[in-house]
């Protein structure tokens, strides 16, 4: 790489590449995202780092897993002094800029990023932290079954609000740096709230779907192993009854809602090439976790089985990258290595920081690559950690007191046999089990969960009393200098809002 193109990220949440076309789904209707597809790098075996929304985007942020950043759950505080993609780039003379959610927790809402254009859906606060030490209770901030019981049409929801803005301003943005005069190269994250759960969406896109289009869970058989006993109990399974009607309600929802995310790819898209800007331009597609739709009998992600912890990972520079598919495991924390490689024409700057991801450049120019993808949950629905490992075609996953599971996932693909109970692969099972105990010190991560925990909680409940300082994002918008007003001349003004510039026939 000899030059340094602009970043463009489009991230959805709670999106399983399961659910894509261009990796194998046949009901969902993207037309956008197979464009960019077709002329793309697909990567169809990419995972999230963590199933939860704010330590799959910390690994994303940091490319390190939750263990080493502090970034459990979905209350952690994304820690200021160690450096994200974004100061990577903004180190690199690029100009960063974010518009939508990307769940940072704390007083920092920027990490890196130069410009942010809109709030977050989520609070930026502790109050969603678990607790470990009291599993039985359910916080009011759990999932439960009302997304299923409730799922079907709608109006309006605070999340079509949200992605609304967040893809009006990504679009203006795009004009704004076209029509500006800052010749730095730009790093832009438009990350969309849909299809994340609640499954409801409006008419148009419901309507793009018949019942008779929506196939059933493929696998109905409830999972019962230890971990699924607890998720069961996390979102409340066993305390409202979902019936075949609900179950294809949400199933049809949540194809309407990755219509309804595509929709915006497309328009973020065409705003890019009116705005000149797409012949330079890195598109990457993403999702921060998958979502399980009634397979195994289980709803929204929390755990490393297949729908819930693979993830779309698209990157579209025909310019640079050869169209391909790349067989290997990779994972989110990937991202920031290949992002700071790009920025410095190929090559790893000086970390500041230690990081657990790997650059995906030789996947990219293929020219070869690892295959590995490590995974950490640590939030509701656990007592203990819970880590995967995939290597080529396994998948270990481990915790404490559970029995551990091994699936051949090329061979198995829906993870119905686990290889981990079979005696003819107990040595394969040990094996992993060592790379467990070298990778890490289970005891101790617990103990600084839980710890993390206790500190969170003690912090909620004494903000509680009096008044507090909310810590989250609040744009900016001087609206003294927007549209038509005095700090320039009127055919000054309007020249440069003009794009592309008026020239005289010729």
């Amino acid at each position: 790489m000899n030059s340094r193109p602009n970043l463009l990220i489009l991230m959805a949440d709670q999106l399983s590449a399961l659910a894509l076309p261009c990796f194998g789904d046949r009901v969902a209707k993207t037309p956008h995202i197979d464009a960019l597809a077709g002329r793309a790098v697909l990567f169809d075996a990419a995972y999230c780092n963590s199933p939860l929304c704010a330590p799959s985007r910390g690994a994303l942020t940091y490319g390190a897993l939750p263990s080493r950043t502090g970034v459990y759950d979905n209350a952690a505080e994304f820690p200021s002094q160690v450096p994200g993609y974004a100061h990577y780039l903004r180190h690199a003379g690029y100009r960063t800029i974010l518009t939508g959610k990307m769940h940072f927790c704390g007083p920092d809402q920027l990490h890196g990023f130069e410009e942010r254009l809109t709030t977050d859906i989520y609070p930026a606060d502790y109050a969603w932290t678990p607790d470990w030490t009291d599993f039985v209770s359910r916080p009011d901030w759990y999932h439960s079954m009302e997304s299923v019981i409730q799922a079907g049409p709608c109006a309006r929801t605070n999340q079509i609000d949200f992605d609304e803005e967040v893809s009006f301003t990504a679009q203006q943005k795009l004009f704004d740096i076209a029509r500006g005069n800052d010749r730095r190269p730009f790093c832009m994250v438009a990350s969309f709230t849909h299809p994340h759960d609640p499954f409801t969406i409006t008419d148009e896109y419901w309507n793009r779907y018949a019942d008779a289009d929506i196939p059933p869970p493929r696998i109905t058989a409830p999972a019962m192993d230890a971990h699924a006993r607890r998720l069961r109990h996390v979102i409340g399974m066993d305390l409202q009854a979902v019936t075949p009607t609900q179950v294809q309600a949400a199933r049809h929802a949540y194809y309407a809602e990755i219509s309804y995310f595509d929709d915006h790819v497309g328009r973020i898209m065409a705003a890019l090439r009116a705005a000149q800007l797409d012949g330079r331009t890195i598109v990457i597609v993403i999702a921060d976790h998958g979502e399980m739709l009634g397979e195994r009998g289980l709803w929204y992600k929390m755990n490393f089985h297949e729908p819930a912890a693979r993830v779309p990972l698209v990157v579209h520079a025909p310019w640079l990258f050869a169209p391909r598919r790349v067989a290997a495991a990779v994972s989110l924390a990937d991202l920031l290595p290949t992002l700071a490689a790009i920025a410095h024409d190929g090559r790893a700057p000086d970390y500041a920081a230690a990081i657990d991801g790997r650059s995906l450049l030789p996947h990219l120019s293929g020219n070869g690559g690892h295959d590995e993808a490590i995974g950490e949950y640590l939030a509701e629905g656990v007592v203990a950690p819970m880590v995967m490992i995939r290597h080529g075609a396994e998948k270990f996953i481990h915790a404490p007191g559970d029995d551990d599971q091994l699936y051949d996932v090329a061979n198995d693909p829906d993870e119905q046999v686990d290889l981990a109970a079979d005696p003819a692969h107990a040595s394969r099972v040990d094996a992993y089990r060592a790379e467990v105990a070298r990778r890490w010190d289970l005891a101790a991560l617990h103990a600084a969960v839980v710890e993390s925990q206790r500190r969170r909680r003690f912090v909620v409940a004494s903000l509680r009393s009096g008044e507090q300082s909310a810590w989250d994002w609040q744009p900016p918008r001087d609206a003294s200098r927007m549209y038509v007003r005095h700090h320039l001349p009127l055919e000054e003004l309007e020249a440069m809002a003009r794009f592309p510039k008026w020239r005289p026939p010729s």
